[in-house]
């Protein structure tokens, strides 16, 4: 049994690896797919990401959260806003690839859980501890650095960190399963898509058919690059603690960064990396805030088994502390958005 359980988590932590390796090299991917704008790549990745997720839940025949969703007004009006807001951040993403922005792009994700905490405190009431309050003022501290670096603000990296993170709100919300949500969702763009695809072939501006069909291949292949890091990130998510996949999350704008410098060659003044160390710093606060409070709960949790064996009945802190699980971004988890992390879907749709 604890053989099985190593392999588990072993196979999940292989997963996890390659989920996030697969996000981090994917800037490698989108100039591969020039001479097609940000928005026909856009516009082909939603299409044949709805094909190759179908196809996939056909094989293992999962369709009956689809019936479910459709009769459920509200749930289905959070998957459309879901769907809108990764659209935006998509498209973003691709855009800053392709244009030569891939190292800012990178702060988009490195600034996710800062941001991710804010919204918690403004649209949650949540209540951070003073580490968290000190990891989201010098993560502030960063943009503004960053912001006389740039000469202006990042908005590349605040487009991304921000929708992003709205997008994460909005499916715990939802709580579908990472596969499902990602078909609902490109389901609701692939009428758009499709449409702007056919206006496109129309004025003759369309790169589909006109450049190959290796050109046309790693078109349709986005729906591949879009839906395999998705379902290795959900074998992982089942078989390792939220705490690893908390920490396994920095790999890919760590490989984002790596590859923009040292790949496609950005620049990288002072300033910039002052910006850069500040965000950095202010991770490091929340993975140590983090890691702590989950050994406190843990210890706790024991404390409090041993005591009902003995048939002690649990004292208020040993409550508190089971109802205070925590993941590695900082974020406490039983909030307004429901449930435990492990009932919570940790689903996602990076770049």
């Amino acid at each position: 049994m604890a053989g099985s359980s190593r392999s588990d988590q072993r196979i999940g932590l292989l997963n996890g690896v390659a989920a996030y390796g697969m996000w981090g090299l994917v800037p490698l991917f989108w100039p591969l797919l020039k001479p097609a704008g940000a928005g026909e790549i856009l516009a082909h990745r939603m299409t044949w990401s709805l094909v190759f997720v179908a196809v996939a839940l056909l094989f293992v025949r999962r369709w009956a959260w689809a019936g479910e969703l459709l009769r459920q007004p509200r749930r289905l009006a959070l998957v459309t806003v879901a769907a809108a807001v990764i659209t935006v951040n998509w498209g973003v993403y691709i855009w800053a690839v392709n244009s030569g922005h891939v190292v800012e792009a990178s702060l988009g994700y490195f600034i996710n859980p800062l941001v991710t905490i804010a919204m918690g405190v403004l649209l949650l009431k949540e209540r951070l501890r003073p580490a968290q309050w000190v990891a989201v003022a010098t993560g502030f501290a960063a943009v503004l650095v960053l912001t006389i670096g740039y000469g202006r603000p990042p908005w590349i990296s605040l487009c991304l960190a921000f929708s992003f993170a709205t997008y994460g709100l909005v499916k715990k919300k939802v709580n579908l399963g990472g596969v499902e949500s990602l078909a609902a969702e490109t389901a609701i763009q692939f009428l758009p898509a499709l449409g702007y695809l056919l206006w496109l072939g129309s004025r003759g501006e369309s790169t589909f058919t006109t450049e190959g069909f290796g050109h046309s291949a790693l078109l349709a292949a986005t729906g591949v690059v879009t839906a395999v890091p998705l379902v290795c990130f959900g074998a992982s998510a089942i078989r390792v603690p939220l705490s690893t996949l908390g920490l396994l999350q920095y790999l890919a704008p760590v490989f984002q960064f790596l590859l923009g410098i040292l790949y496609f060659g950005e620049a990288m003044p002072p300033e910039r990396w002052a910006g850069f160390a500040l965000v950095w710093l202010a991770l490091s606060l929340l993975t140590w805030d983090a890691l702590r409070t989950a050994r406190r709960t843990a210890r706790a949790l024991r404390e409090q088994l041993n005591r009902a064996g003995a048939g002690v009945p649990p004292v208020k802190g040993d409550v508190a502390a089971r109802e205070q699980g925590i993941v590695a971004s900082g974020s406490p988890a039983p909030t307004a958005t429901g449930g435990t992390p492990e009932q919570r879907d940790v689903g996602a749709a990076k770049p």
